[in-house]
Order: C-alpha cells, then sequence, then structure tokens
C-alpha cells in the first residue's frame, strides 16, 4: 500500500524520522533504517574531532548494536544531490544490494531511491 504522494507508509515513516533527527539536532543529515523485525534506527551526523560519522552509517552501525541482522530500508535527509557511496556501501553490508536508499530533501520530498547496490 502507498500513500497519496506514493510512497510506502513505512518509507514515508523512516523519512519522517530521519527528517525529525535532523532537525532536532541541527545536523547536516538525519537517517532513519529499517530492520528485517520492522524495529527502527534513527541518527544524525556525528562530527567529532576522534570520530566522523554520516547519519546513515551511523544509523547503520546503532542498527547492528542492535543486534539487526538485515535492512528492508534506508532514508536519509540531505541537501546531497545523491547519497554517498559510503552510506550505500554500509547499507549494503547489513540489507544486501537491493536494499533501497531514499534520499529526501530537507523539505522531507522524496527525490531518489536508489539500491545499495
Amino acid at each position: 500500500m502507498t500513500d497519496s504522494t506514493g510512497i510506502d507508509p513505512e518509507d514515508s515513516k523512516i523519512i519522517t524520522l530521519a527528517r525529525s533527527a535532523r532537525a532536532r539536532n541541527g545536523v547536516p543529515e538525519g537517517a532513519a533504517v529499517r530492520d528485517e523485525t520492522g524495529r527502527t534506527y534513527v541518527a544524525g551526523t556525528v562530527d567529532l574531532a576522534s570520530l566522523k560519522l554520516s547519519a546513515l552509517q551511523t544509523a547503520v552501525a546503532m542498527a547492528v548494536a542492535s543486534g539487526a541482522r538485515s535492512l528492508e530500508a534506508a532514508a536519509v535527509v540531505s541537501a546531497a544531490d545523491a547519497p554517498a557511496d559510503a552510506d550505500r556501501a554500509a547499507v549494503r553490508d547489513l540489507g544486501g544490494p537491493d536494499t533501497p536508499v531514499l534520499l529526501a530533501g530537507p523539505d522531507g520530498t522524496l527525490r531518489s531511491t536508489t539500491p545499495a547496490g
């Protein structure tokens, strides 16, 4: 089932969660992933002197640390034109090459869906 924008409601949910993380934390990107059981993990960009992770890398790491075995989908909210290769690689490592990576703009509008590949 899809909503009026043509986006699956579960995918719309992770975009909303990613957008909220970005706004709440005042970071350049927000991300959310959904694991094989439907649990979601939400994160923002990590930019410390000793550790730098994109929002999507952080969300994937949170899923792994919580015991997720696979991913159904990933979403990143960013001003970027495309998901970064390193982000897609992190999603691919846990979810496989067909896992969709949704890219939404800061306003939450879906711009693209790309396989982790």
